[in-house]
């Protein structure tokens, strides 16, 4: 039963949401356009703020999912490891050929469930740190380190390891942003470039 839930939450994970939406809705494939990063943010440059919402509901909701699996079949096991492996499954999803998102909002949706809390501190933090350096990517790693600080200030989570591997992870997803941003060439979101990526929908738009 632990094997099959934990492959049923990675499967949830693997839902490309953005994929979906781009080849759908928009005739594109959203990972040859902007960032390339197939998650809510480049969504919202690319396809625009409908389409986003829509992606970052679906994938906090996949996350949210797969971390009620084990509450829901009374399993004895912490229910935030099978939303990490929903976020694996997001960032390296079998349906979409292994090329996913960055993981930011299937991690929110998993913490919801798994501990509110962390997740207030972890996403106030998110926003925070993008009001004020104007860079998504900043926020994204703030999230692995809120994690892990959490984890080694508070007696009852006993998992630094896992949250240090996951803070590592999260740094993997973004080296491409962090080797721009050495070079000075990462964008802010503030940067009106940003725009010239915007793609029309076909048939009218997106509908809600």
């Amino acid at each position: 039963m632990l094997w099959l839930i934990l492959l049923a939450s990675y499967l949830i994970g693997s839902i490309p949401t953005a994929l979906i939406v781009g080849k759908l809705v928009y005739g594109v494939d959203i990972r040859d356009h902007g960032s390339k990063n197939p998650g809510a943010t480049n969504t919202l440059v690319v396809l625009g703020k409908k389409a986003a919402l829509f992606v970052l509901l679906v994938d906090v909701g996949k996350g949210i999912a797969a971390t009620y699996l084990p509450i829901y079949f009374n399993l004895e096991t912490e229910p935030l490891y099978f939303g990490f492996t929903a976020v694996l499954g997001h960032c390296f999803p079998i349906l979409a050929g292994f090329r996913g998102g960055k993981a930011i909002a299937t991690t929110a949706g998993a913490l919801i469930i798994a501990n509110f809390p962390l997740f207030l501190i972890t996403y106030i933090t998110f926003f925070l740190v993008i009001l004020l350096t104007k860079y998504v990517f900043l926020g994204s790693l703030s999230v692995g380190l809120s994690i892990l600080t959490y984890a080694f200030l508070s007696p009852k989570l006993e998992s630094e390891l896992i949250f240090l591997f996951f803070s590592l992870f999260l740094i993997f997803l973004h080296r491409s942003n962090i080797r721009n941003f050495i070079l000075g060439i990462e964008p802010k979101i503030t940067d009106k470039n940003l725009n010239k990526d915007r793609i029309p929908p076909k048939g009218g738009g997106f509908k809600m």
